[in-house]
């Protein structure tokens, strides 16, 4: 199953000695690629934002309270020294430590606008010669109804920002658009902020809902792309709340049509803007052919986690290679499926600390050092000895699993899944289901997928 390709070379080797990392985010969405990074010898130092994600790692991590004032620290590590960003709203700042000289893997301002403004991720998609679905942008919810009344259809609805969660945007059901009509009245009761909205009405389309996402090295993308099937909703058969992501199937193999068709297009703008890290492209495919629809311009979670599992070489390999502007990086074959493992009040935040911080992480059995590398720790905290749940919301960990074809990824994920024992644990147990019944035998037909 393993991909040989190139030489599994150590990072320490590459650049010389031991790696320097500072990463900054709000709450720590990153901290299994700063266990990975710890673990293969490498010094970290991680800022948290949130207050509420305080203990996320909590005795796991070294901790800072101020990230500017460590980098002092990164500085005299040279070119072994590298500071990794988790948002997609902080590029400005990433673009003023690279013209400083620092190494900095994230995103970049232009990459957050791509993410965020979602009327000009669609005209650069344009630009790129992709063909995109309709999209209209409004400031007025109630202006936004009565499109819908003069020009009746199914839309969906998303807000522009960083800052609202998924939960919040609502993809349309009826034909005649009269739920997104009702629930635009509905906002437009609600806002209270002094600001006016900011959002998109785009053209509902059907088909097979597939990803493309890359590592970009400042000037070109990086040979390893992968493609992935994400599945959003909170339950199985894609039922409730959109949560980001519950669980996602991913492959580095089979990847280069759509890749060629879409993403890789936007090589030219994003070495323009200085863009060093991964970015993601969703698209719907279907008969009328690709729809790109919106970029992830920074590390995905749960999609770095699962992503993990398929490396041949570990995070600092990658990341040394990254600033050295190389583009080789060594990845299996086959699939990873990732399961998000969840407690209430998940997907939202009141009443956690009543519900579930605290709640005790054991196992059934002795896991081997194999099985424990594909259990990737998000919201967990080690406390006196004992791994328990903390942070702001009840996204405790992913569990992953490996296979040569998608039903024995999810044997493998799903046999390990059911080995975590946390007071009541919730996960969805159909990720991967879909492109077995459907997906799979659809894209081949589109001639996107081989086969």
């Amino acid at each position: 199953m393993l991909h040989n390709a190139f030489p599994n070379l150590a990072a320490k080797r590459l650049m010389g000695g031991p790696l320097r990392f500072l990463g900054i985010g709000d709450d720590n969405s990153l901290a299994a690629m700063y266990l990975r990074l710890l673990d293969a010898g490498h010094e970290v130092r991680v800022f948290v934002a949130e207050a509420s994600s305080a203990d996320t790692l909590q005795g796991l991590l070294p901790r800072v309270t101020d990230w500017e004032a460590e980098l002092p620290w990164v500085r005299t590590a040279g070119a072994n020294g590298i500071i990794l960003f988790e948002t997609a709203h902080m590029g400005g700042v990433q673009d003023r430590l690279r013209r400083d000289g620092y190494n900095v893997i994230g995103g970049s301002a232009f990459g957050d606008r791509l993410e965020a403004d979602r009327s000009f991720g669609q005209a650069c998609m344009r630009e790129a010669g992709m063909q995109t679905a309709v999209v209209r942008e409004f400031d007025d919810f109630r202006a936004a109804a009565r499109f819908i009344e003069n020009e009746p259809g199914r839309y969906v609805f998303k807000l522009n920002g960083s800052q609202f969660a998924s939960g919040r945007n609502y993809v349309g059901e009826l034909d005649d658009g009269a739920d997104v009509k009702a629930l635009l009245l509905r906002e437009a009761t609600l806002w209270k902020a002094p600001e006016k909205p900011s959002f998109v009405l785009m053209q509902h389309l059907v088909g097979v809902e597939v990803g493309v996402g890359a590592y970009f090295n400042g000037e070109r993308f990086m040979d390893a792309v992968c493609i992935d099937w994400e599945h959003k909703r909170f339950f199985n058969g894609d039922l409730g709340e959109l949560t980001g992501e519950m669980g996602t199937l991913v492959s580095y193999r089979g990847s280069r049509p759509l890749f060629e068709a879409t993403l890789a297009r936007m090589a030219g703008p994003l070495a323009a803007s200085g863009y060093v890290g991964y970015i993601n492209l969703n698209t719907i495919v279907n008969d009328g052919g690709i729809w790109p629809l919106e970029f992830t311009c920074r590390f995905g979670y749960p999609g770095f986690a699962i992503l993990d599992a398929l490396h041949a070489e570990g995070w600092d390999v990658l990341f040394a290679r990254m600033i050295r502007r190389e583009t080789a990086f060594a990845t299996d074959d086959g699939f990873a499926i990732g399961v998000v493992l969840t407690v209430p009040p998940f997907p939202y935040r009141e009443r956690y600390a009543e519900l579930s911080r605290g709640l005790p992480i054991l196992f059934r059995g002795e896991l081997s050092a194999a099985e424990r590398r594909h259990l990737h720790f998000d919201e967990v905290e080690l406390r006196d000895g004992q791994l328990v749940t903390s942070g702001m919301a009840g996204y405790i960990m992913v569990v992953t699993g490996c296979g040569a074809d998608v039903e024995a990824a999810r044997a493998a994920a799903y046999g390990l899944a059911g080995r975590v024992v946390i007071p009541n644990i919730r996960y969805r147990t159909d990720i991967g289901r879909r492109f077995i019944e459907r997906d799979r035998a659809v894209m081949r037909r589109l001639g996107l997928w081989p086969g």
